[in-house]
């Protein structure tokens, strides 16, 4: 199987604690997910409850053609106000390994997305990923980037 990588790189004004309060959270997820994609978490997560290593966290989401489909992803590593790992266990991708960094700068954070993923289905996932799957993905952060900008300023 082939695996792709994506790195995506964010300034934000604001202290690295209202920063990872807020990206450590996973019911804000949904806010910074394009609506087409009806990203809904079903884990019973309380409002206020933040990531820890070992959480399973549920999904419903519709990443194309308006299919949704279950999403289970595991929050496999976190270190407060550094950075928090999610892994897909179950879900549209063969393989999902997602860093989420957060870095105190002048002024405010530096926040960085390395993606790892992978399709599957040998030479048909390639295709899949050329024609649909990298765009999509990019879509999706440049969205989140764009709603995380309205949401705290930019740097």
């Amino acid at each position: 199987m082939k695996t792709y990588r994506l790195e995506f790189n964010q300034k934000i004004p604001v202290p690295i604690e209202k920063a990872w309060d807020f990206f450590s959270s996973p019911l804000n997820l949904a806010d910074i997910t394009p609506a087409d994609m009806t990203f809904d978490v079903t884990s019973p997560i309380d409002k206020d409850e933040k990531m820890y290593a070992g959480m399973i966290i549920t999904y419903k989401v519709a990443p194309l053609f308006g299919i949704k489909l279950n999403w289970v992803t595991e929050i496999t590593h976190v270190k407060d106000l550094s950075y928090f790992i999610d892994e897909q266990r179950f879900g549209p991708f063969a393989f999902w390994h997602h860093y989420h960094q957060f870095e105190a700068i002048d002024g405010g954070v530096n926040m960085r997305d390395i993606l790892h993923y992978g399709i599957g289905w040998g030479p048909i996932g390639s295709v899949a990923n050329a024609v649909i799957v990298n765009k999509k993905i990019k879509a999706i952060f440049d969205y989140r980037f764009k709603k995380v900008e309205s949401l705290f300023g930019k740097l």
